[in-house]
């Protein structure tokens, strides 16, 4: 499986940018997905998550009810919708995808060792 995201760039603070993930590669079925990002110096965290039929969708603290995870119904391309950017949105955003195991919900959907494939990361930069 390949994610291929893209969408990232220079944003003003208060602005808005979408991100979409696309996966190919398997034929057949959806995959949960999710984002995640990294700053420089930091760890990679926990964005949002979508699951496979786009029913629910679980978010970080820190961006719930700015950022909105939804997907293309028709197949395996996810976007990440953020407003009211903040300088400390900056970081490089990843999506990735679960392939192999189980359906996670809630805060479970943050543990990066369930997900089975990462894409190569769009970078955001907020400017203040």
């Amino acid at each position: 499986v390949q994610l291929q995201a893209s969408g990232g760039g220079l944003v003003q603070a208060g602005g808005s940018l979408r991100l979409s993930c696309a996966a190919s590669g398997r034929p057949g079925g959806s995959y949960a997905m999710a984002w995640f990002r990294q700053a420089p110096g930091k760890e990679r965290e926990f964005v949002g998550h979508i699951t496979w039929n786009g029913r629910n969708t679980y978010y970080a603290d820190s961006v719930k009810g700015r950022f909105t995870i939804s997907r293309h119904t028709a197949g395996n391309t996810v976007y990440l919708e953020m407003n009211s950017l903040e300088p400390e949105d900056t970081a490089v955003y990843y999506c990735a995808a679960v392939v192999y195991g189980p359906a996670c919900s809630g805060y479970g959907c943050g543990d990066r060792k369930i997900y089975d494939y990462w894409g190569q990361g769009t970078e955001v930069t907020v400017s203040s």
